[in-house]
């Protein structure tokens, strides 16, 4: 009987995840269109809001332990999706996505991140199950990537050298331009594909790097997979929605790339030492406490230390929060210098 509501749980839940999707890109959104903030802040408030009314529900249906560790992963998983939002305004400033494609790529690299976060969660949590030693693995990979983001902070990506891209152009037909909102165009008989589609690949490449972060972050809470997957929708859901509402203004928060990394390389030590004293020697409340002072930290002192400086220095600190990491992309310090060419 118990299976039975398990199932009907996971059913129920992805149901309404589809409907959410529906509603999203066929009634909304169902045109091209440049998305307001007013309307994205009210749309990622309402994402918000959903996963408060879905915690609550766990809180009173399940136990409140698993409430507080929804509400932690789900912090996290919001969090750590901020790293995501960089990088997108890296790859549609690069290719000149226009803002009104921009909600349409997004929709479907959402919709490609959930189905595979589902396959990556489940495949952890079985791994997990069968071979408790891989905590440790976990424990150590965040460490370890929590410090190699806060070294590369700043590293300015190169993308007109982007791997993934230079190797699509090569070996597909591309078409010259963009092709209002298509991935593919058929000229002269034959199949192409179009640079949405190469800004397409990117973003969900993107996405399946930073979960092989976030992922393991929020099993540094929880090992329960249906708060690990839905804590992880909910986050999902709710990206493009904040992706428009801060796009104006990410330039400011350059100092939140610091606090993400913090974030990271404490939910691992967390993860450590919970395994290593076999039992919760760092409360979730606490993981909740600490993980929201970082990134409020970050935040609060990136919009101060922006707001004072000189419109120069503001200048150098907006381009210090545009070089972040992109998939692919070596970095523009790695470039070899060529020697001069002779007249």
């Amino acid at each position: 009987m118990e299976n039975m509501d398990t199932i009907w749980l996971w059913a129920g839940f992805n149901l309404v995840v589809i409907l959410l999707l529906v509603l999203d890109l066929g009634v909304l959104h169902r045109g091209d269109k440049v998305i307001a903030v007013s309307e994205a802040l009210w749309l990622s408030l309402g994402y918000v809001v959903l996963a408060l009314i879905f915690a609550g529900g766990v809180f009173y249906f399940i136990s409140r332990e698993a409430g507080y560790e929804f509400l932690t992963g789900y912090f996290i998983e919001k969090s750590l999706s901020v790293d995501n939002i960089f990088v997108f305004v890296l790859i549609f400033m690069h290719f000149a996505v226009s803002p009104k494609y921009q909600y349409r790529v997004l929709f479907w690299g959402v919709l490609g991140a959930l189905v595979m976060r589902a396959s990556l969660i489940l495949v952890g949590s079985a791994v997990i199950e069968a071979f408790h030693w891989v905590i440790y693995v976990f424990g150590v990979f965040l460490v370890f990537t929590g410090i190699k983001m806060l070294i590369t902070v700043g590293h300015e990506p190169d993308l007109e050298r982007n791997r993934v891209a230079l190797f699509m152009r090569r070996h597909f037909r591309v078409t010259e331009g963009f092709i209002g909102h298509q991935f593919f165009a058929r000229q002269n008989g034959a199949l192409y594909i179009t640079p949405l589609f190469i800004v397409l690949v990117l973003v969900e490449l993107t996405d399946v790097v930073f979960a092989l972060d976030s992922i393991p972050a929020i099993f540094a809470i929880t090992t329960d997979p249906f708060i690990v997957y839905t804590s992880n929708v909910f986050a999902i859901l709710g990206l493009r929605a904040l992706y428009f509402a801060l796009v104006g203004v990410i330039h400011r928060f350059h100092y939140l790339k610091y606090g993400l990394s913090l974030v990271l390389i404490f939910v691992g030590v967390k993860m450590l030492v919970n395994a290593y004293f076999g039992k919760e020697f760092i409360p979730t409340e606490v993981a909740l406490l600490i993980t929201a002072f970082l990134i409020a930290g970050s935040m609060l002192i990136s919009i101060v230390r922006t707001r004072k400086l000189p419109e120069a220095e503001r200048a150098a600190e907006a381009a210090k929060a545009g070089a972040w990491w992109v998939p692919g992309s070596p970095s523009r310090s790695d470039k070899v210098k060529r020697p001069p060419t002779s007249p």
